[in-house]
């Protein structure tokens, strides 16, 4: 497979396109939503109607075909911005530059079909096509599917036969990458919970794995029902099938379970792509996932008991038959973890990453630069909001080559900045706002007028304690009010009922601003992201040592939206002489 067609140079000329953007637009996406009103952010950033913005946006979204780079010369606008006063003045000049900033109006991304045609020189079909619909949602069978079939081209190019699953969770991608494709895959989590849960629902994979492979067969051999034949009874049909294509009462009782997983399970809304899209919009409205604990923050016992329940995997695995190929393993993964020290059989392999959270997305892409055993990568990152910055002005800085952003050394050269806000608006999914699935704007719209209550009567702007969810417990504004009080430990006797709600009813019909602001950010969200990946993409072109490295659409954006891999592939020579 010969070197990307996209050079380091052009990458980089890209990302200059983006941060030139992103230098007039940024503040917008930095706003708090939670201070909306307090700052007066509408007629701080605008000077349109919100009616025009919500109108523009609607438009813009039913309007097919490549956008246009429309930064006008010498109209007194930068990216419809006023160059005198800083506001929004034309916001169609906003929106097509906003598509133009885009990883699809910028041109730079390979389609899965282009990367698959590039790898299948010599590809070996797997035979019987397990459906990942079977025993996955929707939404995770569509992933699943989608990148499984690229890792396995990538570990057949590089002549691997293993592959390790960063952030593994609940084993989906690992099981079947397994079952489909016969490879050795290590699921590594930080989560002993994710681990186990993977290794039982790794095991009613197999049971279903085999249950399907014999009812498709049978399918096969007996495409018509004793009724269709004519001459033809049910026991002479059961008598001259195939007995290894019959499937047992027990094995149907497999293939109707679905293999066991428990449906309601599977339906929970993923956090990234739901909850998050929805509401994380400011960093006082979302509630964070809790964040891993890092080595350094265990105890010894529980260092210990970890380091125990592998060893004992790794025994039980070694005991298991021959088909055993997913071993999921509990460590918190760093870009200086030790895989040897994880995996003593490891060979060379291929690492991966679906949908890896904050900063394990980077910390992946530093260790496959890093070790010499790992040939090739596919990363999936999402939850941007959780990514550490190297240049926080804030001083909350970590030491250079820890942090998740900027990973490539053109930016960090550079010192950039983005921003939590920014990066939590890089989580919002314009192709499903698009299609009306829209935000929440009464939660938000609540918060924003809790801050007002709170600088009103409680002098409260920067309290440590968080508001949480409290909405969806909430009967009304009155009652959501109280409830976020108590919460924060304020005495909520102060206020009437009419008094709270005399504050709802102030700032109700300003509630359309909200929702106009909001739908920028989520125009903006894909230059943001687009702005992350093309660190990543970068930080891979600046090493010697590949041969090739692009950003993949790997997924359909309605179904999810962290649709963008980073691909990576070592040279051959490279590894051999590691």
């Amino acid at each position: 497979m010969t070197s990307s067609s996209r050079s380091l140079t052009e990458i980089q000329r890209r990302i200059d396109e983006v941060r030139r953007f992103l230098a007039t637009t940024l503040s917008i996406a930095n706003a708090h939503t939670v201070e909306f009103y307090t700052h007066d952010v509408w007629d701080r950033f605008t000077a349109v109607p919100p009616e025009e913005v919500l109108s523009a946006v609607s438009s813009c979204g039913d309007r097919q075909g490549a956008p246009e780079h429309s930064a006008k010369e010498n109209s007194g606008t930068t990216f419809g911005f006023c160059n005198a006063t800083n506001r929004l003045i034309d916001i169609h000049e906003l929106l097509c530059a906003a598509k133009a900033h885009s990883l699809p109006g910028l041109g730079v991304c390979m389609s899965r079909d282009e990367i698959l045609q590039a790898l299948r020189e010599n590809w070996e079909n797997p035979g019987t096509q397990l459906e990942p619909d079977e025993f996955m949602n929707c939404k995770k069978s569509h992933e699943v599917q989608s990148m499984s079939e690229v890792v396995a081209c990538l570990a057949q190019h590089c002549g691997v036969k293993q592959v390790i699953d960063v952030g593994s969770g609940k084993g989906y991608l690992s099981s079947f990458l397994s079952l489909q494709y016969g490879l050795q895959v290590y699921g590594i989590d930080s989560s002993s919970t994710n681990t186990h849960g993977a290794q039982e629902r790794n095991r009613k994979l197999k049971k279903f794995s085999k249950a399907y492979q014999k009812h498709s067969k049978a399918q096969k051999e007996a495409p018509h029902s004793p009724q269709d034949e004519p001459g033809m009874n049910q026991d002479e049909d059961v008598s001259c099938g195939d007995a290894a294509g019959v499937v047992s009462p027990e094995e149907e009782k497999v293939l109707n379970s679905v293999s066991g997983v428990n449906p309601v399970e599977e339906m929970q809304p993923n956090p990234e792509t739901d909850e998050l899209f929805l509401s994380a919009l400011s960093v006082d409205v979302i509630q964070d996932t809790p964040p891993r604990d890092p080595p350094v923050q265990l105890s010894a016992e529980e260092r210990e008991r970890r380091k125990r329940e592998n060893l004992e995997r790794k025994a039980r695995n070694r005991t298991d038959s021959a088909s055993t190929l997913f071993s999921p393993l509990t460590s918190y993964v760093t870009a200086e973890t030790e895989l040897r020290e994880l995996i003593d059989e490891l060979e060379d392999a291929v690492m991966v990453g679906l949908h890896t959270c904050g900063d394990l997305a980077p910390s992946t892409l530093r260790m496959f630069v890093a070790k010499a055993e790992l040939a090739a990568v596919c990363s999936v990152g999402c939850c941007y909001h959780l990514l550490s910055e190297e240049f926080d002005p804030a001083g909350q800085e970590r030491l250079g080559g820890t942090c998740g952003f900027p990973l490539s050394q053109y930016l960090r050269n550079q010192s950039l900045f983005c921003g939590r806000n920014a990066r939590m608006s890089a989580c919002l999914a314009l192709e499903r706002v698009s299609l009306g699935q829209g935000i929440q704007m009464e939660s938000l719209f609540y918060r924003a007028v809790l801050h007002v209550i709170l600088r009103d009567h409680y002098s409260a702007f920067k309290s440590e304690k968080r508001v949480g969810n409290v909405y969806s417990k909430a009967k009304s504004f009155v009652d959501y009010v109280r409830r976020a009080l108590r919460r924060l430990e304020l005495d909520d006797s102060k206020l009437s009922d009419d008094d709270i709600q005399e504050y709802h009813d102030a700032y109700r019909p300003r509630m359309g601003e909200m929702h106009a602001f909001n739908m920028l950010k989520v125009a903006l969200a894909p230059c943001i992201e687009g702005l992350l990946l093309l660190d990543r993409l970068c930080y891979l072109k600046e090493q010697e040592d590949l041969s090739f490295s692009a950003l993949v659409q790997l997924f359909d954006p309605l179904l999810s939206p962290r649709c963008y891999a980073v691909v990576g592939l070592k040279s051959c020579k490279d590894r051999t002489s590691s």
